[in-house]
């Protein structure tokens, strides 16, 4: 491509951002009539955007996998989405209150328990959506399976700022941070490290004069065995440099792993055939 061209791309690009459009190839309109075919898309996209996608997608080819995919067993489909995510953000964006009934573990429900929706957290461990909420005893987390109903409350815009500040301090002090360096060796595979830490609050930063790139990865506590397993699937790639309750936790799985093996000897091994085994007697 000669300059004159990226000049125009650029210039075409600019010019659709500022307008907040985006271009779209054939290939992903025809991706998004697929996905729009999904029963999953009506509780996605209010009903009037859902048919207005579906109108201007009306004359393109939708692409059919089963001439080249066949599905022979499969376990239990769980949807990713929940119809209570859309007026849960509604909530959150209005910056209203919340009455929540929820199901309780061992039968029953509870109802009427008032509160301040404060923020939807996807858990990539459980794949379970998640409501994290502010009342009087605190910041609470419900699955969204276990809600039977949520209705928004109104409250004073000086109550809720009041409220979700408290919820967002007390949201802080749960959070663990860590820095992770890349070996300057693997540095041709930042796409891929970056692509594993893809499901958790991050910022890059890179050093020019050493060539290192770091990442400041943030996640709540009780998903730091989930970002210790991301960072043993990538080796000798990167190394927690900052962190310390991580790192004290992967020097106990690894001495751990070690354990395993200790007290291994020879003789434990494949045994090995005789010299003379491939001679005539």
């Amino acid at each position: 491509m000669n300059p004159f061209e990226k000049i125009f791309n650029y210039q075409i690009l600019s010019r659709l951002d500022e307008a907040d459009s985006i271009a779209l190839t054939a290939h992903e309109r025809s991706w998004l009539k697929t996905m729009l075919e999904h029963p999953a898309s009506a509780d996605a996209f209010a009903e009037g955007t859902l048919s207005g996608l579906r109108d201007l997608l009306r004359d393109e080819a939708s692409i059919d996998s089963r001439q080249y995919i066949i599905q022979k067993a499969k376990s239990r489909e769980r949807q990713i989405y929940h119809a209570l995510l859309r007026p849960l953000r509604r909530m959150i964006q209005e910056g209203s209150g919340i009455r929540l009934t929820t199901r309780l573990k061992h039968g029953g429900v509870q109802a009427n328990q008032n509160g301040l929706p404060v923020k939807l957290e996807y858990n990539m461990v459980k794949r379970e959506w998640y409501l994290l909420w502010y009342n009087v005893r605190g910041l609470m987390s419900s699955k969204l399976q276990h809600i039977v109903s949520a209705k928004p409350v109104p409250l004073p815009p000086e109550r809720v700022q009041a409220l979700r500040s408290r919820a967002f301090a007390l949201l802080e002090e749960r959070r663990t941070y860590a820095v992770i360096e890349i070996v300057r060796e693997y540095n041709a595979e930042l796409s891929r490290i970056l692509y594993a830490f893809s499901c958790f609050d991050k910022t890059v930063s890179y050093e020019e004069d050493l060539d290192l790139y770091r990442i400041r990865v943030s996640c709540l506590a009780d998903e730091s065995e989930f970002l210790l397993s991301k960072i043993r699937f990538l080796g000798r790639r990167v190394r927690i440099v900052e962190g310390e309750q991580l790192r004290r936790r992967m020097r106990e799985s690894a001495a751990w792993t070690l354990a395993r093996y200790e007290g291994t000897t020879d003789s434990q091994q494949a045994p090995q055939p005789p010299k003379d085994a491939g001679s005539a007697s």
